[in-house]
């Protein structure tokens, strides 16, 4: 499959205007990917985002990268992770108004934390959730309310804002397959394609028992 040309978006959200980049491939399937912290450099252009959105992809997914509000020409101002929630639900609703059926959650970082609040919520939106080195020595996240609504966790074992021995336990409390890749830390530099194997396997997998 050709990978084809990512097209510039954008759509409104309440009073703000969202920028994204869309990819699309099919009708049936399609992926939110949300970015690391605006605050430290985090953007829907960086190198673990892409190669979420390369995974997808691959496998015949509409994808969808966007910037969270006040990143760059996402218009409005950074909220702490609240109207962030906000922007990824208008990111949902961005791909169903334009005909994609069945939509998962892909989450980095700050994008995974922010992601779980939405999945906290409800767990109607999506049909099911990559979370990517949640930073679990930055943030509280309500593991309670997460049972049995993550379909994977993947981190590095050297991860410096994600403990992955954290991670493990975790998961297995949230009922969570996990993937620890070695000699790994936070930004996957050198890592990506080992991330996009992954990935693959895993909506393979899906792809093979549910649709």
């Amino acid at each position: 499959m050709t990978i084809m040309r990512e097209d510039k978006v954008y759509w409104n959200n309440g009073s703000l205007k969202i920028e994204g980049l869309l990819e699309k491939h099919s009708e049936e399937n399609g992926v939110v990917i949300c970015h690391p912290h605006p605050l430290m450099g985090g953007s829907m252009h960086n190198n673990v985002v892409e190669a979420i959105r390369d995974a997808f992809a691959l496998q015949n997914y509409t994808t969808l990268r966007f910037n969270f509000r006040g990143t760059g020409n996402s218009t409005g101002n950074y909220d702490e992770g609240r109207g962030e929630q906000v922007d990824i639900i208008s990111a949902h609703k961005y791909l169903k108004k334009n005909g994609t059926k069945r939509i998962f959650l892909a989450g980095y970082s700050f994008g995974v934390w922010v992601g779980s609040k939405v999945l906290e919520q409800s767990n109607q939106l999506f049909v099911a959730s990559i979370l990517i080195s949640p930073p679990v020595n930055l943030f509280d996240f309500n593991w309670e309310n997460l049972k049995n609504k993550i379909d994977l966790l993947v981190s590095g074992d050297l991860d410096q804002y994600c403990d992955a021995e954290v991670l493990r336990k975790q998961a297995k409390i949230i009922n969570s397959p996990i993937e620890i890749i070695s000699g790994t830390d936070h930004f996957y530099f050198g890592k990506e394609k080992e991330l996009i194997n992954i990935l693959l396997k895993y909506i393979v997998n899906y792809n093979e028992n549910n649709c």
